[in-house]
């Protein structure tokens, strides 16, 4: 058994991946990062909490371009001055930073930030999607993030989008393509512990 553990947590908006997520890491006893990854970069980086919540999980356009000329060394911190990059760019970088500078601390639940993407070549990770059907995940927004009914649908599809189009862009591969998870998980009949049994049963299977 690895002596770290990862758990990477890929949901669709209103799934409950994010309560799935800090209940699995309660049962585990290890760490839980998700929005707590905003703080830890804005604090790095000088910049305001509330401009990168704006960018949060979200592409930008000139990451590649970034990449191509140097101006970041490619999972090994920062090279130089990220002054010229869109605040997408500077978050997801920091965030890249700060995850891998975490895996060599400490075993933690990761929610978003193409964390299994990340972390892809690591011992000890587990990958897990979260999702559920439309009238489920309709029911959440509402009742969890205190969404309008008449625009619940418009803020999933749009949220999704928003997620898909970011973990492309920066991994290169399609957010919630099977393949690219170790276990995937339907919550529309599931409660939050239950799913946390699930993904518990499995680490204890895979070892």
């Amino acid at each position: 058994m690895s002596s770290k553990r990862f758990v990477t947590i890929t949901r669709q908006y209103g799934s409950g991946g994010h309560d799935i997520g800090k209940a699995l890491a309660k049962a585990l006893g290890i760490g839980f990062y998700d929005k707590e990854l905003i703080s830890l970069a804005a604090r790095e980086s000088g910049i305001a909490p509330e401009v990168f919540e704006k960018a949060d999980e979200r592409p930008a356009n000139s990451l590649l371009y970034s990449l191509s000329v140097g101006l970041y060394n490619y999972g090994n911190g920062l090279s130089s001055p990220m002054d010229d990059l869109p605040v997408n760019d500077k978050l997801y970088i920091l965030q890249h930073k700060i995850i891998k500078e975490k895996a060599e601390s400490e075993s933690f639940v990761i929610v978003g930030r193409c964390a299994d993407y990340i972390l892809k070549d690591y011992p000890g990770v587990v990958k897990v999607f979260i999702y559920a059907d439309i009238e489920s995940r309709i029911r959440r927004a509402i009742s969890r993030h205190d969404i309008e009914p008449a625009r619940a649908k418009q803020a999933i599809i749009k949220t999704d989008k928003n997620r898909a189009n970011y973990y492309s862009f920066y991994s290169g591969q399609k957010w919630g393509q099977v393949e690219n998870y170790d276990l995937c998980i339907n919550t529309t009949k599931l409660s939050v512990d239950q799913a946390v049994k699930l993904i518990t049963d499995y680490i204890s299977i895979v070892g």
